[in-house]
């Protein structure tokens, strides 16, 4: 019987796992893949909502990928993931089992529809550049095995991209972005990201943050993204994620203690503050690219997120607490050299201050002694 082109119809095992969740097992044609489900790239529409979960294609990755299967008879075991919409169909098999078997899927038909881009009933949640291989080789016929799981939103489908990712080398930046937008149960060491990740686009996305769309975020890395960003968004979460895990820190005394829930709104407010001051302080040296402005760097952000911590520890945050902070700053700015000159104390040019461990920390060091200094003189 000749293939149905508006349905994909094959073999498939059903089972149920978390709250009653089907998840299914098949084999189809790799050329197929692309054909009944799409790839959400990860955006941010008009409005800043983030949109999507996957990273852009890697071309070079794609490339061997489609290398390897050009060779001819080649073993391809490694199962493409799919999010299912409800749309997709399974009829059960009728027949008694063989005695002794393992009750644990059922046997049936799977019919899932075959649409246009953008319309599909099914989405990758693992295995993007697989099946974009998969469609470019002259092996595009091979059989490839896929597992697929009802999702019915978009979180769930995001929440899944994050653990399937988790032991690979997904960029960091990638799953600090998602991780805000994502409210199942995660991983320890993922949840405790979130609050960071969630400030962190908050800082980019407020227009009365001093980040307003400075902030770099991979669901700005395409043309329709109207973005400036300068900023590399791992270096912000740094500085808060350091705040935070310091029991001296300025954020520390917003973090959730017994049953009170975390301050992430005092938390937010210290940012700001904080950083507006040093805007307003150093206005040269902001908002302009980290290779014209050490300020903007990596390492400068880090090195200004430790003087961040020192200052804030002395200061309660009020509505008047800027004039404090800026003064703090002033004092130190006149030995600050952001963006031409040499830091005297270090000896080095102000563009030889690199994002390595040890020239944030000859850096921030020097900013506290620099701050320490001018509040012993009179």
């Amino acid at each position: 019987m000749a293939p149905n082109r508006d349905m994909l119809i094959v073999r498939a095992l059903r089972t149920v796992q978390a709250r009653e969740t089907e998840v299914f097992m098949f084999f189809c044609p790799g050329e197929d893949v692309l054909k009944i489900a799409d790839i959400s790239r990860i955006c941010r529409d008009e409005s800043e909502k983030l949109e999507g979960f996957q990273r852009k294609e890697i071309k070079n990755h794609v490339n061997g990928i489609v290398e390897y299967l050009d060779k001819g008879h080649v073993l391809f075991p490694n199962a493409i993931i799919l999010a299912f919409s409800k749309e997709i169909e399974f009829k059960q098999a009728r027949g008694k089992n063989p005695d002794g078997v393992t009750d644990i899927a059922d046997i049936g038909t799977l019919i899932v529809p075959i649409r246009a881009e953008g319309h599909r009933a099914a989405w990758i949640v693992d295995g993007q550049q697989r099946s974009i291989a998969l469609t470019k080789s002259k092996s595009s016929g091979i059989p490839v095995p896929v597992v697929a799981f009802i999702a019915p939103d978009l979180e769930t489908q995001r929440s899944q991209f994050i653990l399937v990712n988790k032991a690979k080398p997904l960029p960091t930046r990638l799953i600090n972005e998602l991780l805000p937008e994502v409210d199942t149960h995660l991983p320890k060491d993922l949840s405790v990201k979130k609050i960071p990740s969630e400030l962190c686009n908050l800082l980019n996305a407020d227009p009365g943050s001093p980040f307003y769309r400075l902030i770099e975020r991979e669901s700005l890395k395409t043309p329709e993204a109207h973005s400036d960003g300068i900023v590399n968004d791992t270096a912000v979460i740094e500085v808060i994620k350091k705040s935070l895990g310091t029991p001296l820190g300025a954020l520390a005394q917003y973090k959730a203690w017994g049953s009170d829930s975390a301050d992430t709104t005092g938390m937010y407010q210290t940012l700001v503050i904080f950083w507006r001051a040093v805007k307003e302080v150093f206005p040269d040296a902001w908002g302009v690219p980290p290779a014209q402005s050490r300020l903007m760097h990596g390492a400068g952000i880090k090195a200004m997120g430790v003087l961040m911590d020192k200052i804030m520890g002395r200061i309660t945050v009020r509505s008047d607490s800027s004039q404090e902070i800026k003064a703090a700053l002033q004092a130190i700015a006149p030995n600050c050299a952001w963006t031409k000159g040499t830091w005297e104390g270090l000896g080095m040019r102000w563009n030889e201050i690199q994002n390595v461990t040890s020239h944030i920390k000859i850096l921030s060091d020097y900013l506290v002694k620099l701050d320490c200094n001018a509040r012993k003189t009179p």
